[in-house]
């Protein structure tokens, strides 16, 4: 017999037991991928299609999966097993209580305040009598304190990623003998503003935005983008706000004044994958950074997973296809594109102390250059008369014959197929149909060839590389015109459009690299000139410009507008536009004496030249479907806000009505400090993911660092370090039998520390790990055979030992996607290509073989025994020091007496003297413990 569920006197949780139900059983087919029969089980609102809540009887649901026909019942036996009668009950029950739907537990307000449990007296902090609630339900004791040694190590591996020094170590042991509270809370905060501090947790964030010194795809060859490695460094230890932390690297370009750290923050979007190949297409690989762009964003602010909705709907989540592209529109309307030279960039200096004065040099020049561009188009535009119709004679290319003219809606265009080489040069004899008093100017239109389709699939763009101008009297001889400017249609293009005036020259004005809208240049006389009716000039465009070695950028449809602008000459020479001139040249100049680094940033083009925004259909780029308008998804738009731009996206991202942020960034914080998150699936905060082992805790740290500590990340991490859950042994045998994952923290913390601080460690104990802080990547040591990149230019020059580059904290180290560092690698670093939410920890034979055998840590074995013999004549004494040293603890009895054991032996065995006490330093560098947290 099944009761139901009222008999039982419980209500139906559809969370815990009707939604993991549909998801087995129907969303397969009934979901956000297929939607068969038109009917998705995602979201309320659709299932009512077959839902009649508070009466089961009416609903055609508990008919189907009920039904006595096969080709009725569901789901169809090909598709699995029917519902047995508890679950149909189960649904029965949901149904006649209403059918109350709750979505995705992690897109509900955050409730801070749901749970008044006080602090009981043996707490630290809400977090250990929250803990301790579910620990007492579990009936689980906690833990006895750590000894004070075990603390110290744990603390100091959480905060700087390296163990105190034997000072260190004495001066704690001190203070905690005089006031264990009043020490733990001083060192504690001593660590949390140690420099080291951004260096240690700078790695976590890099994982999430995919950081790398190489480009990815392709050659794989190198890109000059540390800079913002540094200023995530930097943003750390200042413990910025991650309200500010992410407006910053999502939107630092619109800012109101830009800094030079504004727009290096930018570069965390810049860091998408590249391919050099020639005869790539740059515009597939455009589109693939900007949604990579997207998914990133998702993964790292929302531990979403969003990927998917590129080509379907949301299997899961309540989340449409449209609204993934809606979401890429976004980001969609940037400068850059796949192309080498990293464009657009920012020059950052590489002495911090210089940023302030570039930062202001830079918006002085920027400043500058929008009001001369403005002003010199409206002196354009100032009783200019313009003659576009039936002006054209002929046209000619020097490598083509399919240059043509065309009349377009009365204006004659030149037009060509769609196959112009690079060196084109296109010859146009212009007419002036009336007489011209004062020709002082012609524009230069360029149009795509198919203006229509260009906004959604745009076509290669093209470069002026040098334009020239004839007066062609009646006889046909020619007469040179002197050209002294050209005015673009942008305050700031990739190259000067004065170029186009340079005869040796591949630069000049241009729609780089893809062409979506016309684009216009005028090009302006030293003199004017007085034209007659019918008298012709002659202007020549040559292109030499290549994308990718292969794809030439040529124009291939455009006409020339003659310009009657009696005023322009004079208003451009007017003493306010010259002095702006001298002055922007000036800045240029004390500009240009900064020593600085190009960096890839992210600039916005101008909304004449804005992308349009399409789906792609089944995710296919060149598949277009309907056009779509920038936003986010409806479910999680909680306060109907609009959203439209970068910087909408970033405020949004740390908005109140944002429930996501805050907490996937306190269960980052959190994972990282106790091995895992209080959501085990950090990249997946949604139905297909783990659900909270303690749901309340985890909303009691993400509103604490929302509203209580303004998004600032250290004095949570504060709360954690001094709570007495973190302070726990990590020894307690009922708990490591009935509670093996430690779900509900009735031990301390203990794992395997992460890749980098198991190098760093190693060379701290040797002494030889440097401090210098920031710079560019470093190539320490690595095994012979392993460099060989694709791209021959992207050397691994081996320092030699003593060089301090050898020495440099992990973090510095060369991160090449192609080739990833193989100790890295061997202790589960990823290699950085898409973003990483959680390294998973494995456990190999390679990473013991790595420290035993690794040249980095052999050296490190070799330092540390001479750091051992300079410490002290007496054995167990340097044992005792080695173990402070790498383990933040005394030796026992048993180990010392272990060691001189070995010791002996290895004397007895006629071993070098160096080379025995070595081997002391090699045993106690790769005890487990040493690589353990």
């Amino acid at each position: 017999m099944v009761c139901a569920r009222g008999e039982l006197g419980s209500a139906v949780d559809f969370q815990t037991e009707v939604e993991p139900l549909l998801r087995k059983h129907c969303v397969g087919c009934h979901g956000g991928v297929k939607k068969a029969g038109d009917l998705s089980l995602i979201n309320r609102n659709d299932a009512l299609y077959v839902v009649e809540p508070g009466d089961a009887d009416l609903s055609v649901m508990i008919d189907r999966v009920t039904s006595e026909y096969e080709d009725e019942l569901m789901p169809p036996p090909e598709h699995g097993r029917s519902l047995t009668k508890s679950e149909v009950q189960l649904l029965r029950d949901w149904i006649n209580e209403g059918a109350s739907w709750v979505g995705t537990w992690s897109f509900e307000p955050i409730d801070s305040q749901s749970s008044d449990v006080p602090i009981a007296e043996n707490d630290v902090n809400k977090v250990d009598s929250l803990v301790a609630v579910q620990r007492a339900a579990a009936k689980l004791d906690p833990a006895q304190p750590a000894k004070w040694h075990r603390w110290l190590r744990r603390v100091y591996l959480d905060t700087v990623g390296i163990p105190p020094t034997a000072r260190e170590f004495e001066n704690f042991r001190t203070s905690y003998e005089a006031d264990p509270l009043q020490a733990k809370t001083l060192l504690v905060d001593e660590l949390l503003a140690d420099p080291r501090f951004g260096e240690h947790w700078a790695s976590v964030w890099l994982d999430q935005m995919r950081y790398a010194d190489s480009r990815g795809l392709g050659l794989d060859a190198p890109r000059q983008i540390w800079k913002y490695r540094d200023w995530v460094v930097d943003a750390l230890n200042s413990d910025m706000p991650f309200d500010e932390f992410t407006i910053k690297q999502i939107a630092g370009d619109l800012l109101e004044e830009p800094s030079i750290d504004d727009l290096v923050a930018t570069a965390a979007s810049r860091l998408t994958q590249t391919n050099q190949e020639g005869g790539t297409d740059d515009e597939e690989f455009r589109v693939a950074a900007v949604l990579d762009r997207t998914s990133t964003i998702w993964q790292a602010w929302q531990g979403i997973t969003f990927g998917c909705v590129q080509c379907h709907s949301h299997p899961y989540e309540p989340i449409e296809h449209d609204e993934f592209y809606s979401f890429a529109a976004l980001l969609n309307n940037t400068a850059d594109c796949d192309l080498n030279d990293d464009w657009p960039h920012v020059q950052a200096p590489l002495d911090r102390r210089d940023y302030e004065r570039a930062s202001k040099l830079d918006l002085e020049i920027a400043g500058l250059k929008d009001c001369l561009l403005e002003k010199r188009l409206a002196s354009v535009n100032e009783s200019t008369t313009s003659i576009v119709d039936g002006n054209l004679a002929t046209v000619q290319a020097n490598k083509s014959t399919t240059i043509r003219k065309e009349t377009i809606e009365g204006v004659d265009q030149f037009v060509a197929d769609s196959t112009l080489s690079a060196d084109t040069t296109i010859t146009l004899e212009v007419i002036s149909p009336k007489p011209l008093d004062s020709l002082t100017a012609f524009a230069v239109n360029i149009l795509p060839l198919d203006p229509e389709d260009a906004r959604a699939n745009p076509e290669w763009g093209f470069v002026l590389s040098h334009v020239t101008a004839s007066l062609v009297n009646p006889e046909g001889e020619r007469t040179k015109i002197k050209l002294v400017d050209v005015i673009g249609d942008e305050p700031d293009p990739i190259y000067d459009p004065r170029d186009s005036l340079v005869g040796k020259n591949q630069n000049g004005f241009a729609a780089f690299s893809r062409i979506h809208h016309p684009r216009r240049a005028i090009f302006v006389l030293e003199e004017p000139l007085s034209l007659n009716a019918n008298q012709m000039i002659e202007v020549k465009l040559r292109q030499q410009a290549r994308a990718l070695g292969s794809f030439s950028l040529v124009s291939r449809r455009g006409f020339i507008e003659l310009l009657d602008a009696p005023k322009l000459l004079s208003s451009l020479s007017a003493e306010d536009l010259s002095a702006m001139k001298s002055e922007l040249t000036t800045l240029k100049k004390q500009r240009k004496s900064i020593k600085s680094v190009p960096i890839p940033v992210m600039k916005e083009r101008p909304d004449k030249l804005a992308r349009e925004n399409r789906t792609f259909i089944r995710g296919l780029f060149l598949t277009k479907g309907e056009i779509v308008e920038p936003g986010i998804p409806k479910i999680l738009n909680l306060d109907d806000r609009q959203v439209s731009n970068r910087m909408d996206l970033a405020n949004w991202l740390v908005s109140d009505s944002n429930p996501l942020t805050a907490r996937v960034l306190a269960n980052r914080v959190w994972a990282r400090v106790f091995g895992e998150g209080i959501v085990p699936t950090e990249e997946d905060f949604g139905v297909s993911g783990q659900r909270p082992s303690n749901p309340e805790l985890l909303d009691e740290l993400a509103g604490q660092l929302k509203d209580q500590d303004d998004w600032h990340i250290k004095p949570l991490i504060r709360r954690l370090l001094l709570s007495a859950t973190y302070g726990q042994t990590a020894e307690n045998p009922q708990s490591l039998v009935e509670d093996p994952a430690n779900e509900f923290l009735a031990r301390g913390p203990r794992f395997r520390m992460r890749a980098e601080a198991v190098r760093d460690v190693a060379l701290h104990a040797a002494g030889l790990l440097s401090d210098q802080v920031g710079g560019a990547p470093v190539k320490p040591a690595i095994p012979d055979g392993v460099w060989k990149p694709f791209f021959g230019g992207d050397k691994w020059a081996k320092l030699k030992p003593g060089d301090e580059d050898r020495y440099r904290r992990s973090l510095y180290t060369y991160t090449k996607r192609s080739i990833p560092y193989p100790m890295f690698a061997s202790f589960d670093a990823p290699s950085r290509e898409i973003c990483n939410p959680r390294r998973l920890r494995s456990n190999t034979p390679l990473q013991a073989l790595t420290t035993l055998n690794d040249e980095t840590f052999v050296e490190c074995a070799e330092r540390l025994a001479a750091r051992m013999t300079d410490h002290h004549d007496n054995l167990k004494e340097q044992i005792k020091f080695a173990f402070v040293t790498v383990l933040t603890r005394e030796p026992s009895k048993n180990e010392i007496e272990t060691l001189i054991d070995l010791h002996e032996t290895l004397t007895e065995d006629n071993v070098e003297a160096n080379k025995v006490l070595q081997s002391l330093a090699a045993v106690v560098l790769n005890l487990d413990e040493t690589v353990t947290k």
